[in-house]
């Protein structure tokens, strides 16, 4: 739990609406639908020992609605097997310790089959509660788990998709935030290389840092495009456009540093760029970092003339004929910046 205090936490879900705040409302629908089916279990259809009704119901209030609803299938598909493997068992093995090992390995085995998910297990677990209880050999009882898991199922997975259905909008924005912050600082960093005003010292571990944040903003792209299906509020999600633009920026920064670091590497004079052809490459790389936080279109004008620079260095003979073999290497990474940046 974030924040120094659980109170903090709490404070913090009232007054912002971010990761604390979804949290609280899932944990508030959860609790809600645990209570509602023990209710309608107990109350309404009367059934004896309803225990997998909340059960069910507070683990089918997922992250996405599409989850919820997929999560209602896989687990009454598994409860259901549970039961009739245990309902086979407790009629032709008499010995319960015998019939308890049984069901439980054969269960567990057959829920490790992908279809089922994380609910899997519930076939092993279910199958060894009723023999466990004495149910096996109960018809009766067999129907009720099977009515209280679908009833408590349901009302989490319903509850989840049309109270507040989750988004996950303000995980997006704060990947985008991260990320274009990470990417502006490598871009500023190797400009500063590129003029011989800094080593390669640290550039590595911030160009992992990078990496690690494309991994997240990955992440959370997914989980914005699953949180959209069957989602009453969809259509107002946060585009997530952006950040997969910065995502595509990983291949031609990292094809980038990788010039850049082996020609101040080098110890040959022919592939390092000239000092002019230096500063106009770093003053690139500061432009486009400059782009990259902000997420202007309209500055990619001055990255688009320094391009055009570069172009011109590349094809004019003049003093640094040798030099235009770094050059050339680190001009191709930084068009592809330039090109990806502008398809925001």
């Amino acid at each position: 739990m974030g924040g120094k205090t659980p109170f903090a936490w709490v404070a913090r879900a009232f007054r912002v609406p971010g990761e604390e705040r979804r949290s609280l409302v899932q944990i508030t629908k959860a609790t809600a639908a645990a209570v509602i089916a023990w209710i309608v279990a107990t109350a309404v259809l009367r059934l004896p020992q309803p225990f997998l009704a909340p059960y069910a119901a507070v683990f089918l209030v997922q992250a996405t609605v599409y989850r919820s609803l997929r999560g209602w299938a896989q687990q009454v598909g598994a409860v259901s097997v549970g039961v009739l493997l245990a309902a086979g068992a407790g009629q032709v093995i008499p010995s319960v310790t015998v019939a308890l090992g049984l069901v439980i390995f054969v269960g567990l085995l057959i829920g490790s089959w992908r279809g089922f998910g994380d609910s899997g297990v519930w076939v092993g677990i279910t199958g060894m509660l009723l023999i466990s209880y004495g149910n096996a050999t109960e018809p009766v009882l067999l129907a009720d788990r099977l009515l209280e898991t679908a009833l408590g199922a349901a009302i989490g997975a319903v509850l989840n998709a049309v109270i507040l259905p989750p988004l996950h909008g303000e995980r997006l924005r704060a990947a985008t935030s991260r990320l274009a912050s990470a990417i502006a600082d490598v871009l500023d960093k190797t400009a500063e290389l590129v003029r011989g005003a800094e080593t390669t010292d640290g550039l590595d571990d911030r160009m992992e840092d990078v990496r690690s944040l494309v991994a997240e903003a990955e992440d959370a792209i997914g989980w914005t495009r699953e949180g959209r299906y069957l989602n009453l509020r969809g259509r107002r999600e946060t585009r997530e456009e952006p950040l997969a633009n910065l995502v595509s920026l990983w291949h031609p920064l990292a094809q980038l540093i990788d010039a850049v670091s082996e020609a101040a590497r080098s110890e040959q004079p022919f592939r390092h760029p000239g000092e002019h052809a230096r500063g106009v490459v770093g003053d690139l790389l500061e432009a486009l970092a400059e782009v990259a936080r902000s997420g202007d279109p309209d500055k990619l004008d001055r990255c688009r003339e320094l391009l055009g620079e570069i172009d011109h260095l590349l094809v004019t003979p003049t003093d640094e004929v040798t030099t235009s073999i770094g050059l050339g290497a680190m001009a191709l990474p930084a068009r592809r910046l330039v090109q990806r940046l502008r398809a925001d």
